[in-house]
């Protein structure tokens, strides 16, 4: 069976050219999506994957109609293949059947591995630029040289925990966490 995937990216445009094409071809079956190709949510793009079975054709008129990206078109070209379902993009002349349309498929699929090995690449050298300017250590430890006197002055009420937390610089959270811990190693009890 052909079957067709037409997609527009708005409510306002029309399917009419590429509905013609489906005529012309004389496709059985068409499902259309009125939204983005960016939303990978596309409802009639998985009715249809759900549907086209061993022997089938699908039909699309551009592939940029079909897949947000050549990542995504080599993941869903996969999946027909998968199912046995020839794949045929008529304005790129791409037809799965053919070693051509093979090819064409290989060569992007080789792109799309280059593409991410390049930006992989460059990621691993800014981040040993970064370091080796001492950019990445971590993130930086807040100084509490005078924590001592702060959780005195706290516990002796002349000072809110909040207001301590502040002076220190530190979150109420960590505020609390470092007074847990200076008691404990401390052995402060209260009475």
């Amino acid at each position: 069976m052909k079957v067709g995937y037409v997609r527009i990216s708005t409510k306002e445009q029309n399917t009419a050219r590429q509905d013609e094409l489906m005529r012309q071809l004389d496709v059985e079956k068409v499902y259309t999506d009125k939204m983005s190709g960016k939303d990978a949510e596309r409802p009639e793009l998985h009715k249809m994957m759900d549907f086209v079975r061993e022997g089938d054709t699908l039909v699309v008129e551009s592939f940029s109609r079909f897949a947000r990206n050549t990542q995504d078109l080599l993941n869903l070209t996969a999946a027909l293949k998968e199912k046995g379902v020839r794949f045929v993009s008529q304005k790129e002349k791409i037809d799965t059947d053919t070693n051509a349309g093979k090819f064409m498929l290989t060569v992007f699929a080789g792109l799309v591995e280059f593409e991410r090995d390049t930006i992989l690449d460059r990621q691993a050298e800014g981040i040993a630029i970064a370091k080796a300017e001492g950019r990445m250590n971590g993130r930086p430890k807040k100084a509490v040289d005078t924590f001592e006197d702060v959780y005195l002055a706290v516990k002796e009420g002349k000072l809110s925990a909040s207001k301590g937390a502040k002076q220190l610089g530190i979150s109420r959270s960590t505020w609390y966490r470092k007074v847990r811990e200076f008691e404990e190693d401390n052995m402060v009890i209260d009475i």
